[in-house]
């Protein structure tokens, strides 16, 4: 069982350059268990370089990770996964064409004895990881395009879970969404965090992470400007971290940041 106290994830003085360029430069930034961390910053802030050398995408130049305690080398996505670490994209990258339980089994599908797809024993397992974070998605039997937005994120969340994954990095899970999808997915979130699992969330919406988020970093310039606990800071005050680099009283400052006076 995973120790509450110890993060799930921390990425220490991690730095990374592409062509001379510092992408990201000397950035930390932790996770613990059942806690959404959101990271914010501008196009080219360096927050996607950063979780991109976490999900496997890109080796770090310098710096540590360590999951659980221990330290992780991440050299690809595979390596990624095996320390439980899922990314779900803005596009998702669900097959429209099948049904939730053959998505959620793409690439890894069941076989019976005999050789053949077991179809009975995956739509079981869609329908009990499903029944757990969705209760109210009965569409089984539907090809995933005729899906909504909201039901589409939550096959893709459960694909992440089934295989155990403790970490999930999403990227802008709400973007073009509705209301009432973008809540439904806000359900989803709270009830992995139910769950135990960690949750790194990119977005450009500040509403939303105030609603989801249990902290913040910003990034700015490949650097970390400070983090904090929503609880503790504003969204103006947020957004002059964002635009300024300006580390709020109630935030705790990192090294890319302008401490305000």
């Amino acid at each position: 069982m995973t120790d509450q106290n110890t993060p799930l994830v921390e990425m220490k003085n991690i730095s990374i350059s592409f062509g001379g360029i510092h992408a990201v430069e000397n950035a930390s930034i932790d996770l613990y268990p059942g806690e959404v961390v959101a990271l914010l910053g501008h196009n080219g802030a360096g927050k996607s370089t950063l979780i991109k050398i976490l999900s496997g995408a890109y080796r770090r130049d310098a710096g540590d990770i360590l999951i659980n305690g221990e330290p992780a080398d991440i050299r690809n996505p595979r390596d990624a996964k095996g320390h439980g670490i899922e990314t779900i994209y803005q596009t998702l990258a669900v097959a429209d064409n099948v049904d939730a339980a053959a998505n959620l089994y793409l690439g890894r599908e069941l076989q019976t004895p005999w050789g053949t797809l077991d179809d009975v024993a995956m739509e079981a397992n869609a329908r009990k990881v499903m029944g757990r974070l969705n209760p109210n998605f009965k569409r089984f039997k539907e090809p995933v395009k005729a899906l909504s937005g909201g039901q589409r994120q939550s096959v893709a969340i459960a694909r992440a879970i089934l295989f155990d994954a403790r970490i999930l990095i999403m990227d802008e899970p709400t973007a073009a969404l509705g209301p009432q999808e973008t809540a439904q997915v806000g359900d989803l979130i709270k009830q992995l965090k139910l769950d135990g699992i960690g949750i790194f969330l990119i977005s450009h919406d500040i509403h939303d992470v105030f609603d989801l988020a249990d902290r913040v970093f910003v990034m700015k310039n490949g650097q970390v400007v400070g983090h904090a606990r929503t609880s503790d800071v504003t969204k103006d005050e947020v957004l002059g971290m964002i635009i300024l680099g300006k580390c709020p009283p109630g935030a705790i400052p990192g090294p890319g940041a302008m401490v305000a006076a």
